[in-house]
């Protein structure tokens, strides 16, 4: 028998010089135990290599201690600043995240929630509010605290830590109009089941309409979230008989291939036509030219998560928590349309940033 298995509690409270009690609540909630007793704590597990039984411990305190985060890609490095936030939060007060990619795909989510809801965890993250209300029946129905990010507002709005995606897109259309910009193009992810692109694309349709502008069809590209599927949709934009003076990317990697093909097709940014981004991911800045883009509070977003989920565990009734605030950020890839288009420019107003 190894020492994993006959190590015990007890053990670790010996060597430690503690009760096992302080042991136990070391394990559960470090934070409230003195800094010089973790530490000893930690280095008797060490040393006796003790890793306790998880499924005792769930049936003695009916949790699991397991958080289940359910992200659509994680092939996108948009979801692991916040994810690594959130998991930094909760893990100091005991909690281990789980993570299960769906792929943009709800029956993939709708699996992944279901085996979590088995396993069983404790709470559960997910993106988005856009789902079946009958998993959400499901989820409350056995108790489980959740929480919505990326959007501010839904449904069931008590339980979403976001930002207003409608809005951030209204301030960038709204500066994009400022600068003389009236042909517009968008590339936008898939709008269906994805309710941060469809706020998105909202956003862009009414702050143009307030302008007395529109999107046409034709100017309107639904791709996957990748550079290459940019590239494909900017040169058709380009491409075409009245090409856009910009184009708006209603996700970053759609921008980078944007710029990428603009290269490509000898088209100059932003001096025959702006490009801008959402999302402010690292390497927005270190694009040829810099990415205008909207900035958007990932890691902030996932601390909040951790803390909104937190107290629903400790049984604290939570209020609607506040939009988190989204940043304009300007740089060199937008700019005056090579040619002034007369048009409206009633209610402008400049974006964040």
């Amino acid at each position: 028998m190894s020492r994993r298995e006959t190590t015990t509690l007890e053990d670790v409270a010996r060597l430690a010089g503690v009760s096992p009690a302080t042991v136990s609540r070391c394990m559960n909630q470090p934070q409230s135990v003195r800094a010089e007793k973790r530490v000893r704590i930690q280095g008797a597990i060490d040393q006796l290599g003790y890793v306790p039984n998880g499924s005792a411990r769930a049936l003695a305190s009916r949790r699991s201690r397991m958080i289940g985060a359910i992200l659509p890609s994680l092939d996108n490095m948009l979801f692991g600043g916040p994810l690594e936030a959130f998991q930094k939060e909760v893990g100091s007060a005991g909690y281990t995240v789980a993570v299960a990619c769906s792929e943009y795909d709800q029956q993939h989510e709708r699996v992944h929630i279901r085996n979590f809801l088995e396993s069983p965890v404790d709470a559960l993250l997910l993106v988005g509010g856009h789902r079946d209300p009958n998993i959400y029946r499901q989820i409350e129905r056995q108790g489980i605290p959740y929480v919505l990010t990326w959007v501010s507002s839904g449904d069931r709005e008590e339980h979403c830590v976001g930002f207003d995606n409608a809005a951030a897109s209204a301030d960038l259309v709204d500066y994009l109009v400022s600068l003389g910009h009236r042909r517009f193009g968008m590339i936008s992810g898939f709008t269906e089941h994805n309710d941060r692109a469809g706020a998105r694309l909202a956003g862009v349709r009414k702050a143009l309409a307030r302008h007395d502008l529109s999107l046409d069809d034709d100017q309107l590209l639904h791709r996957p979230f990748e550079p290459e599927a940019g590239r494909d949709a900017f040169h058709i934009l380009m491409s075409g008989s009245k090409p856009p003076t910009v184009v708006i990317c209603g996700a970053e990697p759609h921008a980078y291939g944007a710029l990428f093909e603009a290269r490509d097709m000898g088209i100059d940014v932003p001096g025959q036509v702006s490009v801008t981004g959402f999302d402010d991911m690292w390497l927005a800045s270190q694009t040829m030219p810099t990415l205008t883009t909207i900035r958007t509070p990932r890691e902030e977003m996932g601390r909040q998560a951790a803390h909104h989920l937190l107290a629903q565990l400790r049984g604290e009734r939570v209020a609607a928590p506040r939009p988190l605030e989204t940043t304009l950020v300007v740089r060199k890839s937008t700019a005056a349309p090579p040619e002034p288009f007369p048009g409206p420019t009633k209610g402008l107003k400049r974006g964040q940033g």
